[in-house]
């Protein structure tokens, strides 16, 4: 049980910064029905750029502002330059675009500070906790449990803000119906804006832990593969369902590799969260907190 208990935690915790990830496409999707491709190529900008950052001289809480203040701006250049000129375009227009828009950025980022693989220091050691190893004999690492909290801060001021708060309330009447949020003056361009920018910053801080953890590289892009499930199981429209659906994506995928794994040969981690998430789908086809779609024919 000790063991158990040991692997489901870590899985827990991993999956707080699945959801991160996850609800960057969340929060786009809400606002203008868009499924940003490119969430997971943002992640790998803003990683490359906070260290290159670094690398040109600044200090940590230099480059922290000056990332953001990059990711923000890319936000809004990325709503005004794509989303509104494709705004009531078919669906299908909307994703392509976003495709693209991931290469160019993949590519611009790599143009700018190059393509090696760099490691990322955020000041905290991947090592147990040792008071939690003496008194509980778990090992839990220091740095999946503080990225876990900030992840968990992170969205927790999220979706405070967008429950909470004026602009969250226009956001979910834009979510609900745009004709009738612009009819009762809500400007949509400038809620698709906002949106937009808070998800660069969401973008920077999952880059900043997903990179610590793995290095500052091309395979960071692959960080918005692990929310699909996430998505999928939780729904791509609610906040709290990219919150449960990561901690259940991140539990499940430990264990089943730590007990199924051993019984295929191992290797189960990568696909088993996709299992899962479409054996639910077979049930809930729009995951466990999304909304029921229901047409009159």
């Amino acid at each position: 049980m000790q063991f158990f208990f040991e692997v489901l935690i870590g899985g827990l915790l991993s999956g707080v910064m699945y959801s991160l990830v996850a609800l960057g496409f969340v929060l786009i999707y809400k606002a203008s029905g868009v499924f940003n491709f490119a969430q997971g190529t943002m992640v790998f900008f803003a990683a490359l750029t906070f260290v290159g950052l670094t690398e040109h001289g600044l200090s940590f809480w230099m480059a922290l502002p000056a990332t953001l203040v990059v990711m923000v701006l890319l936000g809004l250049a990325i709503e005004r330059a794509v989303l509104r000129p494709l705004v009531n375009q078919p669906q299908i227009s909307l994703f392509m675009a976003t495709i693209g828009l991931s290469f160019l950025l993949e590519g611009l980022a790599q143009i700018v500070w190059g393509t090696s693989v760099r490691g990322l220091d955020i000041g905290v050691a991947d090592e147990p906790i040792g008071w939690i190893a003496d008194r509980f004999g778990l090992n839990i690492s220091k740095f999946d449990l503080v990225a876990a909290l900030i992840a968990a801060v992170l969205v927790a001021a999220l979706a405070f803000f967008f429950s909470r708060t004026r602009i969250g309330r226009a956001l979910r009447a834009v979510a609900d119906d745009h004709q009738a949020a612009l009819a009762v003056g809500i400007p949509l361009q400038q809620i698709w804006g906002i949106v937009w920018a808070v998800a660069g910053a969401v973008a920077l801080v999952a880059g900043l832990l997903w990179g610590a953890r793995n290095g500052v590289q091309f395979a960071l892009t692959f960080v918005a593969l692990k929310a699909l499930p996430v998505l999928m199981l939780g729904g791509l429209e609610s906040v709290p369902g990219a919150i449960v659906g990561g901690l259940i994506i991140g539990a499940s995928e430990k264990l089943a590799e730590v007990y199924l794994g051993p019984m295929v040969g191992g290797g189960i981690e990568g696909w088993f969260p996709y299992v899962l998430a479409l054996v639910v789908l077979l049930f809930r086809p729009e995951g466990l907190f999304g909304e029921k779609i229901i047409r009159r024919v």
